[in-house]
């Protein structure tokens, strides 16, 4: 009880002879700390806002303009031409000792100076804006760059040479372009081809180009005047304001380290991991992460960083709201239906991995049941956002649920304590397929989907990550994830038996458990919640293998890009699985730039449809294969370059539509083309975004990628990461309802598609 007592800074209680106040010295010292810890903080993000916000510049190179004004003055030399004199002249005139003339002298300078620096600061910018508009670099074929190119790279180097901060190059990245509707029209009709017989095409063609002449121009003049155009639209209207389910629907999963175990002991994993999130977090909020850079010169945007951690998606009837907060000292753990509060900071310290490791144990410890309706509370975050958005109000907005929700909603992230066992094992091949599945979606009440993302910890040390899709794409979670892991690898290690290094301290208070008074009629709701949840669960079928006849390091062989490769495998195994084409999507990322997100490869193209109806007539010579290959290769890396430098079909042709929308206007074309069902989505995850170790000689630190869920009921979602020179892992999801599709079906042509491929290039028994 002494902790609990500690946890308050005082008490009074109200006497005959007056109110008797008594204080813990403890607790009040905790306040201070925390107060002095909240005040560097702030003084770190005043100092940072500043270097960030004279970058390329900086304090030292000001001083360096002062001092060259200074000393050609003292040389009879005016550089300024005389702009100094005429600022001297209009300095207010005064009678105080610093009104003498060598001090106006001095301050005159020092304005010139200023203006000066300040000036080239803005100089540096807008060229740098415009130098980061050039992509021709990336269609350039590799290992014949062109001289415009070789200059271009220089001059980006010479003006992002100092250290950047995080966010250094954000108001030097230039805006998401709006593409010519003619472009995109044209994109858009090469794309359907394949997809339609001769009449369906002709009758595409004609709304096509009447929305073109008529309607287009008018919609892309309200376009172009909105100057942010992708980037708010896309994440309200796709994410924000979807109506059903966040589980399997948008969330979206994260692997483990699956070769290597560190530690068999879930309290102490979590120790370490945590520890370096907070970490991580630290790193974050003073900007010391360096920004990612493609070639190791172009600047992605950070901004969706911003929000990993004290974010939550709150619900609302018609859409929901992103809560961020500059701060939150604890994390929210759930662990046997039961909810607790647990503080990563002791005062101003941020607790060590052994302290983490014996509160996670306090809580693995615990025997107190749940309270009624605590256990399956967080089915509502699971079920339809318009009922969660109810039950929130109506339950969860005064007292004790209030307090508690907040708890949950104002915490880092989410932390899941599981009771089960899940890894991946080699020699069971349904072992990672079942790992995935309690990763997407667990019982359905053990993650809350509303958090940023939820640290999920099973019973053997394994771990994994369920994230919210609303606030960032998955590289910006991949990158946390790669840090963490590495940290936890190479940095903090394990003793011999498993625990975290070091004594922890025995007197810290333990984890609060949280509080509830859930009636019978919320109790409902939440039972309700969890049978949309559980249906939608079960009703999903998982698959993930991993590919071990080849990786990289045979593809660059057949002198083609890894992404293109596979893709061109996924259309030629999806036919042999359903006998047709579909509408496929894969996403890229539109990061080059200010508050890019993705945008759409439609990688099924009249090149790769011709490629693999060449394969399936079998008679033609493997000659003619490579070369048909070839051709849809060049296609798809084509487009995915197109995709990324802003002039891609799918957000314009979104954004034209919501345009339509506001203005009232109806339009077929656009109509029938956001209604097409993509039947065959996929994504690549990154490998390796941040260098924590030599991946050459730690080959087995290998994370397995993550997957999603299908984004139509008849179709299939496709996640893959093609991990290192010699494996490949594929993550394949589809409905169970769906008579048409089979996860595990398809996967077998994945894998008979992939080798038939290599085969055309003979060079597999190199790899077998």
């Amino acid at each position: 009880m002494a902790e609990a007592h500690q946890a308050v800074a005082f008490q009074f209680t109200v006497t005959p002879d007056g109110v008797d106040f008594r204080l813990s010295r403890e607790a009040l010292k905790h306040v201070y700390l925390s107060g002095i810890n909240s005040w560097k903080k702030r003084l770190i993000r005043i100092k940072n806002g500043i270097l960030r916000g004279v970058y390329p510049g900086s304090p030292t190179s000001w001083l360096v303009v002062i001092m060259a004004t200074v000393g050609s003055s003292f040389c009879n030399v005016d550089i300024s031409l005389g702009l100094v004199s005429c600022i001297q002249r209009c300095l207010p005139q005064g009678c105080g000792p610093y009104q003498t003339p060598q001090t106006r002298a001095l301050l005159s300078m020092a304005i010139f100076s200023t203006g000066v620096w300040v000036t080239g600061i803005f100089f540096f910018r807008q060229t740098l804006k415009l130098l980061l508009c050039y992509h021709g670099w990336m269609f350039e074929m590799h290992g014949k760059t062109s001289n415009l190119t070789r200059i271009w790279a220089m001059c980006i180097r010479l003006l992002s040479s100092r250290h950047p901060m995080l966010y250094s190059f954000q108001t030097s990245l230039p805006k998401l372009p709006v593409p010519r509707v003619s472009a995109t029209i044209q994109r858009y009709l090469e794309s359907v081809r394949p997809l339609l017989d001769d009449e369906e095409y002709y009758r595409m063609e004609l709304l096509a180009k009447e929305f073109q002449d008529k309607t287009a121009p008018r919609l892309q003049k309200y376009l172009v005047l909105k100057s942010w155009w992708v980037s708010d639209w896309w994440e309200e209207y796709i994410y924000l304001r979807g109506r059903s389910p966040l589980m399997v629907n948008s969330n979206y999963y994260v692997m483990d380290l699956v070769l290597i175990k560190n530690t068999d002991v879930q309290a102490a994993r979590l120790g370490n991991i945590i520890h370096a999130m907070i970490m991580y977090r630290r790193k974050l909020d003073r900007e010391e992460i360096k920004p990612v850079m493609a070639l190791g010169i172009v600047p992605m945007c950070s901004y969706q960083m911003e929000r990993m951690f004290n974010t939550t998606r709150i619900p609302g009837k018609d859409t929901d709201v992103l809560q961020h907060l500059s701060d939150s000292r604890h994390v929210a753990v759930y662990h046997k239906g039961r909810f607790f509060k647990l503080w990563l900071y002791e005062g101003a310290r941020l607790l060590k991995p052994q302290d983490l490791e014996m509160q996670f144990q306090r809580i693995l410890d615990d025997p107190s049941p749940p309270q009624p309706g605590e256990e399956k509370l967080a089915a509502l975050t699971a079920g339809g956002r318009v009922e969660w958005a109810q039950a929130r109000q109506a339950f969860f907005s005064s007292g004790k649920n209030k307090a508690a929700l907040e708890a949950i909603e104002r915490a880092a992230f989410f932390v899941a304590l599981d009771e089960e066992s899940y890894s991946y094992d080699p020699e069971d091949e349904a072992s990672l397929s079942l790992y995935g599945k309690a990763l997407l979606h667990g019982n359905c009440y053990n993650r809350w989907f509303d958090k940023s993302f939820t640290l999920i910890s099973f019973k053997n040390g394994q771990l994994g990550l369920n994230a919210e899709h609303a606030w960032a794409d998955a590289p910006i979670i991949g990158h946390l994830w790669e840090f963490v892991l590495g940290t936890d690898s190479f940095h903090l290690g394990y003793t011999e038996t498993g625990h975290c290094l070091g004594k922890p301290n025995p007197a810290l208070a333990p984890p609060t458990r949280l509080q509830w008074d859930i009636p019978k009629q919320c109790q409902a709701v939440i039972e309700s919640s969890y049978q949309v949840a559980k249906a939608l669960a079960d009703d999903v079928e998982l698959y993930c293998f991993q590919f071990l006849p080849f990786g990289k390091g045979l593809i660059k062989k057949c002198r083609t890009s890894p992404d293109a490769f596979v893709q061109i495998a996924l259309q030629l195994a999806h036919f042999r699985d359903r006998g047709k084409f579909c509408l496929t999507y894969e996403a890229s990322m539109t990061r080059m730039f200010r508050e890019g997100r993705t945008e759409t490869v439609r990688s099924c193209t009249s090149e790769s449809t011709a490629f693999v109806q060449a394969m399936m007539e079998g008679s033609h010579t493997k000659a003619d294969l490579r070369d048909l290959f070839q051709k849809a290769a060049k296609k798809h890396q084509n487009m995915y370059r197109l995709a990324m430098t802003g002039a891609g079909i799918d957000r314009h042709l979104f954004c034209l539509y919501l345009v339509s929308k506001y203005l009232g206007v109806s339009s077929p074309f656009l109509a029938e083309v956001l209604s097409e069902p993509w039947r065959l989505s996929t994504s690549q995850i990154p490998q390796s975004q941040i260098r924590m170790f030599d991946p050459e000689q730690h080959p087995n630190h290998l994370g397995a990628g993550g997957g999603f869920g299908p984004v139509a009921d008849d179709g299939y979602g496709v996640s893959y990461m093609i991990a290192g020179e010699n494996t490949i892992f594929f993550h394949i999801s589809s409905k169970f309802s769906s008579s048409e599709t089979n996860a595990q079906r398809f996967g077998n042509h994945i894998r008979k598609a992939l080798l038939d491929i290599a085969d055309l290039f003979q060079v597999p028994k190199a790899y077998s």
